[in-house]
């Protein structure tokens, strides 16, 4: 969620539309300081609004809410779903405030469920967490017996002997030795004693800790631009800005860049459960979100989270981590978690931009942006001069904005800066919408008191004229202004400048996925038109080759149709004419019958799919184009089919016509293509086809290895089979 929530951006419309026409054109052309300075007077009639939406995201400590996640997590545990389990106490932790039996409980809770999932190390972590926070003593013995069945798989044989010696102590001091009910802990302490007596352990299971480590590469960095290749140059112009241009052929595959994001904000999903729905009553869902699966620092997969000790919202993969975090950023944001959710990730990324950067920092920045040498870029931003000539000005004396004197790219805040916040192509409606949630941050800051901590000073140091500066003022402290104004600029920058890191997806604005109108939509919102050859030659043509086969044939001739609404056949000599809707509404019903033959597959049906897809595949052909990448799934689930039957070798004939036509489709390099050749493999490989299988592998991992890496899960296995192929016997080698 990028932008404010849809209420947020709805009432600040009405605002702008009510707004005189005299104030709107001044709006339109004021540089941003003085944009701010109006904004100011203008919030105070939103305020209430936006706190009562503020009211509706629950960002605190919550037990009504920890109650209801931990006992979800009982239930999913007692139906062996450890790792829901695991996430739901983690959810239930966040909840509980901290030092409190209650978190104490979540840990311990959730230690039990990684146990079970063979993460002993991390079950450790969450044990000892559950002490630190106060853990019940009268039920700490099962919790140490569970320490000493972890410390013995990992062959920790003397740690695990030393806790089960003050289990036992435990007990005898406590006088439940002859409890009924601890005979049961007493059977599992007999039994751990007599493994450690043995000094034999279970097998340990595989621990999902640490980073795989890539294969090492070659990687020359740039002597002018730190973090990049140095097949790359920086070039600088007044259409793009700063930019990186290819300075030597760059292989597929091949590392460019590896700087590290000055700033990342992890985005909620949507839906998170942090953003009620505006109802009287509060319902808790156990919807997972990002916020429930990543770091919210160093943004790491999430196994035991380890929650804000403020809020509800912040979760973290360490204490470091959160340590970190708190000192960095987190001790400002802490306080204001509803208001940022509220207004979005972009105003949440400006914020922490300037925290991280300092206010000396920030504040030289702002003030050389107003220096005389920057004067006709601030005002050609925002109206006036054109653009390019102020950008011209400033590249001339000063090089490449963003590089120090050295002429050097480095990652740092003047880089970031530097960006280009493209001001006078943004829509004086969003501009608006962005200066007004800016300014709600900033004065959010001020009336809470945490202006000095965002200005890096003592509250003691701040002088007369600042606290005074109270709750009923509608102005913003000069400091604070010159930090809302540097946000603003990065709110605009981040629409066009911003990088988001998502789960991969194969479905990007591609020639072979989407036509070139449908592409250009995709990257308008970057202020940027692609002139790539590629879209060039499509706008040259009037063939549209993603159209072309993804066509409907003739149902009488199977020659092409041609038309919008109305098709025509393209055979004079036939003429048939139907409407797309009818044959839309056929090929929906053909895309029914293929998952109908997948469910009778699921249900161990094979040779009923195998009739229902040989019918489809007719009906197919009567009134698809050849092309049409519904008959590439088709010989792809046939493929599926025979493969569950065994017959490898038909299995294989129908995943070649579906390879054929991948590659028509996305090409002989893309991620599709990969994807089908290692199923090829898979099948070629079970079929003991051996120099065919080993030909589809090495084509497959050249594929592979570009789009998921080397130590992909895919390329592992496709190493496996071609090591097993090798080492079959040399007979066998000879005669297939």
């Amino acid at each position: 969620m990028a932008l404010p929530v849809a209420e947020w951006r709805r009432s600040v419309a009405r605002c702008w539309a009510a707004l005189e026409p005299t104030l709107r054109e001044r709006l339109e052309a004021a540089p941003l300081d003085e944009v701010l300075r109006l904004g100011c007077g203008l919030f105070r009639p939103e305020e209430a609004a936006l706190q009562r939406l503020c009211g509706r995201a629950l960002v605190g400590k919550e037990p009504a809410a920890a109650r209801f996640y931990r006992e979800e997590g009982n239930r999913r545990f007692g139906r062996c779903c450890y790792r829901d389990a695991a996430r739901l106490y983690s959810q239930a932790a966040a909840f509980e405030p901290p030092h409190s039996p209650e978190v104490a409980l979540c840990f311990a809770n959730r230690s039990a469920a990684l146990f079970h999932l063979g993460y002993f190390e991390v079950c450790l972590e969450d044990i000892a967490r559950a002490e630190s926070h106060g853990y019940p003593n009268r039920l700490l013995p099962k919790v140490l017996l569970r320490k000493a069945e972890c410390l013995l798989r990992l062959g920790r044989l003397q740690d695990a002997t030393d806790t089960l010696t003050a289990v036992e102590n435990k007990m005898a001091v406590d006088g439940v030795m002859t409890n009924p009910i601890h005979l049961k802990l007493l059977k599992k302490l007999s039994q751990l004693k007599t493994e450690i007596h043995k000094g034999s352990c279970p097998e340990p299971a595989q621990e999902a800790r640490g980073d795989i480590q890539r294969e090492s590469e070659i990687w020359e960095e740039n002597g002018s631009i730190s973090g990049a290749s140095s097949s790359l140059s920086l070039n600088f112009n007044t259409e793009r800005g700063r930019h990186l241009v290819a300075s030597q052929d760059i292989l597929p595959g091949q590392n460019l860049l590896k700087e590290k994001a000055f700033v990342s904000v992890l985005c909620p999903g949507e839906g998170d459960s942090h953003l009620l729905q505006d109802s009287s009553e509060t319902v808790w869902d156990t919807h997972v979100t990002n916020t429930d699966l990543y770091c919210h620092h160093c943004l790491k997969q999430l196994l035991a989270s380890v929650p804000c000790s403020g809020c509800s919202y912040a979760k973290y993969c360490s204490q470091n981590c959160a340590d970190v975090a708190w000192e960095q950023y987190h001790r400002t944001e802490c306080p204001l978690g509803a208001l940022l959710l509220v207004l979005g990730v972009f105003c949440h990324v400006a914020l922490r931009t300037v925290l991280l950067a300092g206010f000396p920092e920030v504040s030289r920045l702002v003030e050389w942006s107003h220096g005389d040498n920057n004067k006709d870029l601030c005002s050609a931003e925002v109206g006036g001069k054109h653009p390019s000539k102020a950008l011209d000005t400033r590249a001339g004396m000063k090089g490449i904005p963003g590089c120090n004197d050295n002429g050097q790219y480095q990652s740092s805040y003047q880089a970031v800066f530097n960006l280009l916040p493209h001001v006078e192509k943004h829509s004086p409606e969003h501009k608006f919408l962005c200066m007004l949630s800016v300014v709600a941050i900033c004065k959010k800051l001020q009336e809470t008191g945490l202006e000095a901590p965002v200005l890096n000073r003592e509250s003691s140091t701040m002088g007369s004229e600042q606290k005074t500066c109270g709750k009923a003022s509608d102005e913003l402290s000069p400091q604070l202004m010159i930090m809302a104004e540097a946000m603003l600029r990065h709110v605009l920058q981040l629409q066009c400048n911003a990088q988001a890191i998502t789960v991969m997806q194969e479905l990007g604005p591609h020639r072979c996925r989407m036509r070139v109108a449908e592409r250009q939509q995709h990257l308008s919102q970057y202020f940027f038109e692609c002139r790539c050859q590629a879209c060039l030659d499509e706008l040259e043509s009037d063939v549209e080759s993603v159209s072309m086969r993804n066509s409907f044939c003739c149902p009488s001739c199977q020659a092409s149709m041609q038309g919008e609404e109305m098709l025509c056949c393209s055979n004079k000599a036939c003429a048939l004419s139907v409407s797309r809707e009818r044959l839309s509404r056929r090929l929906l019903d053909l895309q029914q019958q293929m998952e109908k033959a997948l469910e009778l597959l699921r249900d161990s049906k094979a040779d009923e799919a195998i009739k229902m897809l040989l019918k489809c595949q007719m009906d197919a052909r009567n009134f698809l184009s050849p092309e049409h990448l519904l008959m590439g799934e088709l010989e792809d689930h046939l493929a599926q089919v025979y493969a569950t039957l065994g017959k490898w070798q038909e299995a294989a004939r129908h995943l070649e016509r579906s390879i054929q036509l991948v590659e028509m489709h996305h090409g002989p390099s893309s991620v599709e293509m990969g994807h089908e050749l290692f199923k090829l493999a898979q099948i070629l490989f079970n079929g003991f086809a051996v120099s065919e299988a080993l030909s589809t592998i090495q084509r497959a991992e050249e594929i592979l290895s570009v789009h998921c890496g080397p130590q992909s899960t895919q390329i592992q296995e496709l190493q496996e089979m071609k090591t097993c192929l090798l080492e079959l016997p040399r007979s066998i080698l000879q005669r297939t």
